[in-house]
Parts: structure tokens; C-alpha cells; sequence
């Protein structure tokens, strides 16, 4: 609670680094804010246009040509949305090392910062997407309102990963490294490029346990089936959600004072 509180006491401090993160990330560019929307949209096109035109990939039970393009931008947003917090969040205390070092202020304020920035950027993101989406002549559906407990509990967990691993990252430099590989099992290990019911047998579970499984369910049955996301798959991600950021309000309550130390 202490540590919730010293957060709202400096509310304007993080909005006002917010507001001012945005603007030098925008600084002397010509394009300004479309560039956090063109990179992952761009990423996105190349793997529809490789699998849905060239392989010829396509959705199960589905005509639509569009369908595969569809599912893919939906996974690929979700986990967009959770790499950018993790990696910032992992890496932000290093980054502002010097900072941490010369001003006084609580420490949690930082991965908070790369918090609401992404947020933000997300959701222009889902702007951008459902802009195209119209190019395919799907038009978003009521469905879109499940994104929001979608984008709140990749976002908690997200960032309690995150903030647990950028504390043990100050003491252990290690700690990014292996994460790096870590993310890139993680992604193939959730179903954004392939549908799940393709996985082999002895591969499901690993798929079923996978946190990120039912996150970017919710995006794809919101935006390309207008479903709603089944509940029971999101009992591992809140639970996990829930965990992680205790023990990194726990383990940052007790490394604090060695941290800038560390730095």
C-alpha cells in the first residue's frame, strides 16, 4: 500500500513523463507517431502476404481470404502489446540508471511510465487496425468491447513480469539475455502465426498451460469471429497476472535500497 500511495502522490510526474517520453520518441520525425504503428502493421502484412498469398495458409471452416490476414494482425497486437511492457519494464531501471542516480523519486514510477506509453501506443495501434480491417470489408463488431479486460490483464501481467525481472536484471545482467531467447519460444509457443487445433498432440499442453494462449484468444475471436473470450481460458493469465505483480511490489520493496547501488 505504501508503495501505491508514493505512486499516486507523484501522479503528475508520471503523466507529465508520459507526455514527455511521447514527444521525444516523436521529435524530428516526419512521421511522428505512425512509425509505433507502421512497424508492427508492417510485420504483420509480411507474414500474411508469405503464408496467406504465397503458402496459401488459410483459416479452418473459413472462405475468407481476409480471415487469415485478420487473425494474424489480432494475435500479432496482443503480443505486441505484451513485449513492449516486459522488455521496456525489464530493461528501464539500467536505462534510467542516471536519472535514479540524480533525482529523488520512487523507483516505481519508471516501469509505470513504460506502462501507460504503451498503452497508449496500443491503442492507436488498434486504431490503425481497424482502419485496415475495412480494406478487407470486415467492419469491427460490438466483440471490440472484450478487448478491454484483454488489454488490462496482458498489461498486468506484462508488467509484473517485467518489473520482477528488470529488479533481478540490475543484480544480474544475465537476466535480459536469456529472456531474449525466452520471448522468442514464448511466441511460437502461442498460436499468433498458426491456429491452435494444428499443434500436434504432445505439443497441446505446453499450449493449453501457456498464459499468452487465452490473452490472444480474446483478440481473435474479438476481432475476427466478433466473439466473446471464454472465460475459463483466462484463469491462468489473472492468476499469473495476479502473482507476478506481488512478488515484484514484494522483491522491489526489499531490493530498493540496493538498487541504485547496483546501478
Amino acid at each position: 500500500m505504501k508503495l501505491v500511495k508514493s505512486l499516486w502522490k507523484y501522479r503528475y510526474f508520471i503523466l507529465s513523463s508520459i507526455r514527455g517520453e511521447l514527444k521525444g520518441r516523436f521529435a524530428r520525425s516526419y512521421l511522428g507517431g505512425f512509425w509505433f504503428i507502421l512497424h508492427p502493421l508492417a510485420q504483420a502484412l509480411i507474414f500474411s502476404v508469405v503464408l496467406a498469398e504465397v503458402m496459401r495458409a488459410r483459416m479452418p471452416n473459413m472462405d475468407s481470404a481476409a480471415a487469415y490476414p485478420i487473425y494474424l494482425l489480432s494475435g500479432t497486437a496482443a503480443w505486441g502489446l505484451f513485449s513492449d511492457i516486459l522488455n521496456r519494464s525489464m530493461n528501464i531501471f539500467i536505462e534510467q540508471s542516471s536519472a535514479m542516480k540524480k533525482i529523488a523519486f520512487p523507483r516505481l514510477c519508471l516501469p509505470v511510465i513504460v506502462l501507460g506509453s504503451s498503452l497508449i501506443t496500443h491503442v492507436l495501434l488498434l486504431f490503425a487496425i481497424a482502419f485496415i480491417f475495412l480494406f478487407f470489408g470486415h467492419f469491427p463488431g460490438i466483440a471490440w468491447i472484450y478487448l478491454v479486460p484483454g488489454i488490462i490483464l496482458i498489461a498486468a501481467m506484462a508488467f509484473g513480469i517485467g518489473v520482477f525481472l528488470g529488479i533481478l536484471n540490475v543484480f544480474a545482467r544475465d537476466v535480459a539475455q536469456i529472456m531474449a531467447v525466452v520471448m522468442q519460444l514464448w511466441f511460437w509457443f502461442t498460436p499468433i502465426i498458426y491456429v491452435k487445433n494444428v499443434v500436434p498432440e504432445r505439443f497441446q499442453a505446453i499450449i493449453d498451460l501457456n498464459p499468452m494462449t487465452g490473452l490472444v484468444a480474446i483478440y481473435q475471436n474479438a476481432l475476427l469471429l466478433n466473439q466473446a473470450p471464454a472465460l475459463v481460458s483466462l484463469v491462468p493469465s489473472f492468476l499469473i497476472g495476479s502473482l507476478m505483480i506481488v512478488a515484484s511490489f514484494v522483491l522491489f520493496r526489499r531490493a530498493s535500497p540496493e538498487l541504485v547501488d547496483a546501478l
